[in-house]
């Protein structure tokens, strides 16, 4: 019964929201062109809806990889045609009440309201596409001292590739020549380095080159994240295989006889990892050399409450830090941490999360950006 009323109420917002930008977005079109009907206008704008839903359904992948594009645009685009008209309703409607704007001119207003809402929409996806190409650099000093000798290491971090989304092999060249400028010791690929469908990339060979070009003194590891799964999971395993990477799934290894890194299973795939599940982090430390540092890989921060102060330091991704404003103020109410630094307490693993070095959905940044991670870890030694 949840599960229904759930399924209708996402049915109810998203059938009501698009009405009320279609009706808006038609109340400015109908100035400019008073002939325009209203049929027609009402079929092209559910064939468009249609299209952003059709984007997800099997079929030719060179059809699928433009259907998408259309519809990751037109998402991004509905977040804030919403946002912006709700606003400038919102202040029709205050400036009516205080008797600020009369009736007679309520057309003329909801013209240019609408007509300042598509320009401003507009300018933000233009800005939002060209955020989305750019990648930072972030780094941070992480001091250990439960370690019984001294020594450093070097990790370069990144996660939510999403191959084959928008931009994602088109930015991986840059992405590999950032990580080898910083010589790391390891390369951690914390999740999601692909988008469901191990098909949607389009040049699955030089991806596999770039992935082999990583130069990291003690290899590159990745764990598994929410998008990671499907039907091509055996294919995306083989891809990872062939690239040089080391998947680590719900296991550990050790880092130049001085670290554990453990990788974990994503908890809730999308579409399945082909019965692989995630056990207990016990499980997993009956075989770990607790006198040594940990270090874990996983996906959704979610978790952090899983790891306790025998941990060291937590790698997280998948947030995106909400990825486009305001996304990130809600992650604020869903995450302990959803994007930076943070340790509770002198006694607790150190934690980061990173935003990620890709998009997902939209193919825009707003407020956030894409990075690649750079942890230096100093051991001190007791």
């Amino acid at each position: 019964m949840k599960n229904i009323l759930g399924i209708l109420f996402i049915l109810s917002f998203v059938v009501g929201t698009n009405f009320y930008i279609a009706k808006r977005i038609y109340q400015g079109a109908i100035v400019l062109f008073p002939n325009i009907s209203v049929l027609i206008y009402a079929v092209l704008y559910i064939f468009v809806m249609l299209l952003v839903i059709v984007g997800y359904a099997p079929h030719s992948y060179k059809l699928k990889n433009v259907i998408n594009g259309f519809a990751s645009h037109w998402l991004g685009s509905f977040v804030y045609l919403l946002i912006l008209f709700l606003i400038a309703d919102i202040a029709i409607l205050l400036g009516n009440a205080a008797q600020i704007i009369s009736s007679p001119l309520l057309p003329n207003i909801r013209f240019w309201s609408a007509l300042i809402v598509v320009l401003i929409t507009t300018v933000l996806m233009i800005y939002g596409k060209y955020r989305a190409t750019q990648i930072k650099h972030v780094s941070y000093d992480i001091e250990l001292k439960n370690s019984a000798e001294s020594g450093e290491l070097k990790i370069a971090m990144i996660s939510d590739l999403h191959l084959g989304a928008s931009y994602s092999v088109k930015n991986l060249s840059k992405i590999i020549q950032g990580i080898n400028s910083l010589e790391p010791d390891i390369v951690c690929l914390v999740g999601d380095i692909f988008s469901d469908d191990i098909n949607l990339i389009r040049n699955p060979v030089v991806v596999k080159e770039l992935f082999r070009s990583i130069k990291a003194t003690h290899g590159v590891y990745a764990c598994l994240g929410n998008h990671d799964g499907g039907l091509t999971f055996n294919e995306m395993m083989r891809f990872l295989e062939e690239s040089n990477i080391m998947l680590l799934n719900d296991e550990c290894t050790i880092i130049d006889g001085r670290f554990v890194l453990i990788g974990r299973v994503d908890a809730s795939p999308l579409f399945g990892f082909d019965g692989l599940k995630r056990v207990d982090i016990a499980d997993i430390m009956v075989s770990v050399n607790s006198e040594l540092p940990i270090i874990v890989i996983d996906h959704n921060p979610l978790h952090i409450g899983e790891y306790g102060k025998e941990f060291d330091l937590l790698l997280f991704g998948h947030t995106h830090k909400g990825q486009m404003f305001p996304g990130h103020l809600l992650l604020n109410y869903m995450y302990v941490l959803d994007y930076g630094y943070y340790q509770k307490n002198v006694d607790s693993p150190h934690i980061i999360v990173t935003s990620g070095v890709s998009t997902w959905g939209p193919p825009i940044r707003i407020g956030t950006n894409n990075e690649i991670v750079s942890i230096a870890i100093c051991m001190t030694g007791e």
